[in-house]
């Protein structure tokens, strides 16, 4: 055998890109976003939930995984799915759970964001699980608190956990991420779910195109590394995986289209427009779903849909979050 016979061979090897081996450990003390992670530590938290799902299917559903920490859920903003998500996953692993009413809180007297924290990390919590409608919050509470802060959406800027969730959804019907096309279509100025999971689909590879009316779209978007269209025919042809992102009206200020009846007729997700999709296609939402605006009720509670399943995973997720948070990392090694 000549040298020169071994080059295809060689040259296949040396092209051939890894797929993300997991971290043994978080790096962060915190959960502020996707952007703060890598695409090992992402591999790390969703092969632990993995391992947290199957708890889920255990007669009695909890671990004392947590037992002895305690976990404050400060939401300023109404939330089922997210709220109730971090709640469950705290009890099965055993921890103290305790949820502020914000709206009985002495917020409404005018106290800050930070003096509302500090006065609860008085009471030494471990963590803080924080939905807040400004962005950045999360990242100001990190700064002044001495409490794991895990971001549950903070205004137009991230929602890492659902990111995390939806990732885990698509890898368990796909196998993978790398290399798959996700279409995302919807509100995308508006939506933090749009960011964090654009940040997260990047990493690990998949093809990501946005779809949306002109004025729903982010300026300078394409940086990220997607395809951006306003043809919901061209997004989705092809797909493996379409997610719906709903129509945020309560932070609209202004006519971005001339009606809900109009945006369902030109971008929302019928079983006409789903053909043209991948057969084996699953099709996502984060929720509250619109139906009727961003998708049709028979796609929503159709064969492909894994939106129930989502929130299933939101636990398993969550869960495999505080708990690499809670022992994955040491104060003195992380900023």
């Amino acid at each position: 055998m000549t040298k020169s016979s071994l080059r295809p061979t060689e040259s296949k090897v040396a092209v051939a890109a890894p797929a993300p081996v997991a971290a043994t450990r978080l790096r962060h003390k915190h959960l502020l976003g996707i952007a703060d992670l890598s695409p090992e530590e992402i591999v790390l938290i969703l092969d632990t939930a993995e391992a947290m799902k199957e708890i889920a299917a255990r007669p009695i559903k909890k671990v004392p995984t947590l037992r002895g920490r305690t976990i404050v859920n400060l939401f300023f903003e109404p939330s089922t799915r997210t709220r109730t998500s971090f709640e469950v996953a705290e009890k099965r692993l055993s921890a103290d759970t305790l949820n502020v009413a914000v709206a009985s809180s002495s917020v409404v007297k005018g106290e800050t964001l930070v003096d509302t924290a500090l006065n609860l990390e008085a009471m030494s919590p471990d963590m803080i699980v924080l939905r807040h409608s400004s962005s950045g919050a999360c990242d100001l509470l990190a700064r002044v608190c001495r409490s794991r802060i895990i971001n549950a959406g903070d205004g137009m800027h991230e929602h890492p956990t659902q990111a995390l969730l939806d990732a885990f959804t698509i890898r368990h019907h796909k196998q993978r991420i790398a290399g798959l096309k996700v279409a995302i279509v919807g509100d995308l100025l508006h939506s933090r779910v749009l960011r964090s999971n654009v940040l997260l689909l990047t990493k690990l590879g998949a093809d990501v195109w946005l779809c949306g009316p002109p004025t729903l779209v982010p300026v300078g978007v394409e940086r990220f590394g997607v395809h951006v269209t306003t043809s919901v025919d061209e997004a989705v042809a092809g797909a493996d995986v379409v997610m719906l992102l709903r129509i945020q009206l309560e932070r609209m200020q202004g006519g971005f289209f001339p009606s809900l009846r109009e945006y369902f007729n030109v971008f929302g997700m019928t079983e006409q427009r789903l053909r043209l999709a991948r057969p084996d296609v699953v099709v996502m939402h984060p929720g509250p779903m619109n139906r009727g605006v961003e998708i049709a009720s028979e796609v929503a509670d159709g064969p492909y849909s894994v939106i129930l399943e989502q929130v299933a995973n939101g636990v398993a997720v969550r869960m495999a979050v505080l708990y690499l948070l809670a022992g994955g990392v040491d104060d003195e090694a992380v900023a």
